[in-house]
Order: C-alpha cells, then sequence, then structure tokens
C-alpha cells in the first residue's frame, strides 16, 4: 500500500482558506512534505491562482458546471476521487456549516476519523498530529491522536492567522477534468439574502453581548449604542436567541466564535457555553448585578450593577471623552 504524503486544505470560504494555508505550511514544513490547496466550484481558475500568492505549493482544481452550487453530494463526489488517488496524510477543512458536513460524510465514506472544530494542530516528535478541540460544553480541552490516514480535521475561522500575500510565489496549478461528478438529488429552488451586518462579528474588535439581563427585546437599543460608540457589533447568548427567539443568532460553543480586542459582557452570567465561544477575546469586561456571577471569574474588569443604569452611563461618558456626536 502506498505511503500517505502531503497535506490538503479545503473550504469555500477564502479568508478561511487562506488561514488553513497559513497553518497548513506549518505543518507541511514539519512534516517535510507539501500544502495543497483543494478548489471547487465552475470558473474559479483565477482563484487557485491567486492561492499560491499566500502560500500553496500546489493547487488541485476540479471545475465543472455541476460545481457552481454546494451540493454535497456533488462535493463529495469531487473528493472522494480526490482522496483515493493522491492519498494525503492530513486533510484541513474548513469549519463552516457547508465544510462540518462535507467533513463528517468524507470521514464517513473513507472509514475514517474526523476532529471538528479545533482549536489547535501540531506535530508531535512522532511525526503525529496532534488536535485540540473543547469538550464538555467548553469545561475541558481533549487532545486527539489519528488511528488511520488521511487524517481529517475541521477548523473554526479565526483560529490561525492568515499568511501575507508574495507575488513572488512559485507554485504548481492541477486541472483535473477527469472526475465523474455526480448528477445533485436535491434542487435549489431559490436563494435569499439574509441581512447581516457589514462586519461579521468573528472579525470585529469590539463586541458588546447582551444577555438574560435584558428584560425587552427592543432594550437592546442601548447595547447597539455603546457598540457604535467602540466602532463594535453586538452579540447575543443562546437564551435571548433561541429560547426567547428575539435574534436568529448568538455567541457561544454552539453559535459564533468570537476574539475581540474587548469584550463587554452586559447581563450576562457566564455559563461554560457562552465562555467557551468568547475564552479567546483580549479584554473582558462584565457587567452584572449578581456579584457572584460565574463570568466575573474569567473577566479582567468587573462592574457590579445594574446594566440599565450602568450601560447608559458608560456610553455617556465615552461619547465625552471621544467626542462623539459634536460638531
Amino acid at each position: 500500500m502506498s505511503k500517505h504524503l502531503g497535506v490538503w486544505a479545503y473550504s469555500e470560504s477564502s479568508e478561511l482558506l487562506f488561514e488553513l494555508i497559513g497553518k497548513g505550511r506549518e505543518l507541511a514544513s514539519k512534516l517535510q512534505t507539501q500544502l495543497t490547496a483543494i478548489v471547487l466550484g465552475h470558473n474559479v481558475t483565477e482563484h487557485a491562482k491567486e492561492l499560491i500568492g499566500y502560500g500553496a505549493h500546489k493547487v488541485i482544481v476540479v471545475d465543472d458546471p455541476q460545481l457552481k452550487e454546494f451540493h454535497v453530494e456533488t462535493y463529495l463526489s469531487a473528493l472522494i476521487p480526490l482522496s483515493k488517488q493522491h492519498k494525503p496524510e492530513l486533510f484541513l477543512i474548513g469549519s463552516t456549516k457547508r465544510g462540518k458536513e462535507l467533513a463528517a460524510r468524507l470521514a464517513a465514506r473513507l472509514s475514517l476519523g474526523c476532529v471538528p472544530d479545533c482549536l489547535e494542530l501540531e506535530v508531535d516528535e512522532q511525526g503525529r498530529l496532534l488536535a485540540r478541540r473543547i469538550v464538555y460544553g467548553g469545561n475541558a480541552i481533549v487532545t486527539q491522536v489519528f488511528r488511520t490516514e488521511p487524517q481529517i480535521v475541521t477548523v473554526p475561522r479565526g483560529k490561525f492567522e492568515k499568511p501575507n500575500y508574495t507575488e513572488e510565489s512559485k507554485g504548481e496549478v492541477v486541472n483535473i477534468t477527469d472526475i465523474q461528478i455526480e448528477t445533485p438529488k436535491t434542487e435549489v429552488v431559490e436563494v435569499k439574502p439574509v441581512s447581516m451586518a457589514e462586519t461579521r462579528i468573528e472579525e470585529a474588535e469590539v463586541v458588546v453581548g447582551g444577555g438574560r439581563g435584558l428584560e425587552k427585546k427592543e432594550d437592546s437599543k442601548i447595547l447597539e449604542e455603546l457598540a457604535a460608540i467602540l466602532g463594535g457589533q453586538v452579540g447575543y447568548t443562546r437564551p435571548l436567541a433561541e429560547d426567547r427567539k428575539w435574534f436568529t443568532e448568538w455567541v457561544g460553543l454552539s453559535g459564533h466564535t468570537i476574539k475581540p480586542k474587548l469584550y463587554i459582557a452586559c447581563g450576562i452570567s457566564g455559563v461554560i457555553q457562552h465562555v467557551a465561544g468568547i475564552r479567546d477575546s483580549n479584554t473582558i469586561v462584565a457587567i452584572n448585578k449578581d456579584p457572584e456571577a460565574p463570568i466575573f471569574e474569567m473577566a479582567d474588569y468587573i462592574v457590579i450593577g445594574d446594566l440599565y443604569e450602568i450601560v447608559p452611563a458608560l456610553s455617556a461618558a465615552l461619547k465625552k471623552v471621544l467626542g462623539v456626536g459634536k460638531d
């Protein structure tokens, strides 16, 4: 049986793929092998050339009209034969909704293991990949190793640094044309745009969080004002979004994982599921009227008080200091 060689990286998200290339190149260097980026889609050759500039040694492209829209069946029909033919030893896949679905099915079809949502990846002295991820609702971090190859892991956005683009980078683009793409079993009937903030919350440098301390949905305006003054965004806990149905997205283990320079938690108790989503924040300020709130244990600064008093006062003070609203 031929030996598995090479590190692969794939994501339908360009920014996440750049990050995977950066980490993949580091791992490939330790394994003394090459990094290959995988590009699937239609009319994607130019994007493939760009990946060379970000550090990919090679880019494998499967360009087919049936890959224009994402269908897990069609994408699997491309990845499975590629994996069997080229036998990578490590496959990094972006941990998006589509990426998670693709990675899990690819691992199942190839009878392999798959470690989801990895926080850290490194190669030990024996050349084994060590993959670390959060378990038990954010209460612990486990290190996992593989018994089979290729080793498949999914990686969320923002865990690794995006490499710098270099015009002088050299690499090879390989177009694969002999793969039979399956006809999808489902059809996209309609696509509706989702209303989103200009900046994704994962990219925001300042996030103001709101929790159960908010008594009414319309009271979120005071958090929005504070976020606007600081040039940040507002994020909410799962109880407000999922339980009360006030919002569509939330910050936490099952939602968005963020790492802003400043996180201001307003009326958030700090259960471990939420803490897992904010633990990488540089500075955490917690505002809560409960002096025993668990979030105080991880906060850099704590304010014991009612958010309905503290947040407007903080906004007013910042406006004065920053000169916001003045001509």
